[in-house]
């Protein structure tokens, strides 16, 4: 994918507008956003501030009410449908505060399904999900279910299922929200590992400025804008 401006996202003039009957909600007010390929963005702000919906419109789970977001290069918010779901199985991974782990299925097949949407034979997605459990240390524990794993384990599973498609982006919400402090640095640590030793680009929403401060850059969203800082 090629970058604009040195950019590989950049999200200009943002706004979205949510509809609870009658009353429009304004969450993101022409918002501007640039990052750089390899960074790792913390975003912080209050409750209901719509960290998480800025998150899903980067990845294109969400569109904008208006304003450009480009990933790499490509508009993201002129696409729809098809061509829009093929991106982000291409560019996005994705980590949830809740793992978001099927418990029928064992850690090497929770891992496995982003893979199931590309053309990759059976035993490439093998390969792929080994590598992707290798990175976050649980190689041992690829046929244990999620009820079988600590919440730590359980998460860097959906780390592992996150970068398994190898994607441009990493978008985490709350990844150590649910976590106690000491699964919570290990998550931390398995981040900024994939940040400083593989290059991928983070963008990880958290309320915590313990988890915070392990990002490269911090940005703070309030009032549908960022700052630099929090807003009094």
């Amino acid at each position: 994918m090629s970058e604009v401006n040195g950019a590989l996202v950049r999200v200009e003039k943002v706004s979205k507008t949510f509809k609870r009957g009658a009353e429009e909600i304004h969450v993101l007010d022409g918002l501007d956003l640039s990052l750089a390929k390899g960074e790792f963005l913390a975003l912080m702000g209050p409750s209901g501030s719509g960290k998480s919906t800025l998150l899903n419109i980067i990845g294109g789970l969400d569109s904008p009410t208006a304003g450009a977001v480009s990933v790499g290069g490509e508009r993201i918010d002129r696409l729809s449908g098809k061509k829009l779901a093929a991106w982000r199985s291409r560019h996005i991974g994705l980590v949830f505060q809740f793992y978001n782990l099927l418990p029928v299925l064992s850690a090497e097949r929770n891992v496995e399904l982003p893979l199931l949407l590309t053309r990759l034979s059976g035993a490439q997605r093998k390969k792929h999900v080994d590598t992707a459990l290798g990175v976050v240390g649980l190689s041992h524990r690829k046929k244990h279910y999620p009820r079988e794993l600590s919440g730590g384990e359980q998460q860097r599973v959906g780390i592992a299922r996150g970068i398994v498609t190898d994607p441009t982006l990493l978008l985490c919400d709350e990844p150590t929200g649910d976590l106690d402090r000491k699964s919570g640095d290990e998550v931390l640590n398995l981040l900024g590992s994939l940040n400083r030793e593989q290059g991928k680009t983070i963008i990880m929403v958290t309320h915590d400025p313990h988890a915070a401060a392990r990002a490269g850059r911090k940005l703070y969203l309030d009032k549908g804008r960022l700052s630099q800082e929090p807003l009094e």
